[in-house]
This record gives C-alpha cells, structure tokens and sequence, in this order.
C-alpha cells in the first residue's frame, strides 16, 4: 500500500522559495510515477511536475512552472521523499499542494483524473 505524506507548505512574498516535501513509502522502484498536482479555489485540479523512478533525470513540468520549480527524489533511506522546490513564487502559485503515485502505464503523467494515490495536501500561499 503507497502512503504519501506531504509537508512544507506555509505563507510567502512574491519572489520567495518554499520546499515542499512527500514522506512516501510503499511505491515501486521502477516505471513509477511520483506527481505533483495543485488545486486553487474553484479551479481544476492542476499538474504541476511528475517524476518518473528509475530513470534517472526524467522529470516533466508544467509550462507555467517550467524553470521555477524542481522536483526530485531522495530514496537512500528506508523511507523516501519526494521534494518540489519551488523558487521565485508568484501570487498564482496560491493553491493546495498534492503529491500523488501510481505506475506510469496506468496514468497520463500530469493528469490528475488517473491517479490512484494521493496525499492529503499542504497549502501554499503567495503573497504580493
């Protein structure tokens, strides 16, 4: 059973940085895919980074925040830990935070419709 718990969100000015991380466990090695989604209020739930596991270097972004925000995995523990580090944050990157996983076969990678399992969310807030 995949568990994901997500921490590190928090209030910050335009221009500032958070690192939001995921506590996963559970999850395959292989042909994973370890998800980053955020949903504003009254908005779609929105794709923001996708990291595929065992192949290293393969990550995808969002074009909204392509070149700001960095998602990366740390698996020399037991317990690993997805991160998305978030830098020069603007005012619409204000939304609930989620990390999601299921194998690649089984999803489209920044769609959220198909994903099996989910965090519980962290909130992220911009300010101006």
């Amino acid at each position: 059973q995949v568990q994901l718990v997500e921490s590190g969100g928090g209030s910050v000015q335009a221009g500032g940085s958070l690192r939001l991380s995921c506590a996963a466990s559970g999850y395959a090695r292989y042909n994973y895919c370890m998800a980053w989604f955020r949903q504003a209020p009254g908005k779609a739930r929105e794709g923001v980074a996708v990291l595929l596991t065992g192949r290293a270097g393969s990550a995808y972004y969002a074009d909204s925040v392509k070149g700001r925000f960095t998602t990366s995995l740390d698996n020399a523990n037991t317990k690993s830990t997805l991160y998305l580090q978030m830098n020069s944050l603007k005012p619409e990157d204000t939304a609930m935070y989620y990390c999601a996983a299921d194998y690649c076969s089984r999803v489209r990678l920044l769609d959220a419709a198909e994903y099996k399992y989910w965090g519980q969310g962290t909130q992220v807030t911009v300010s101006s």
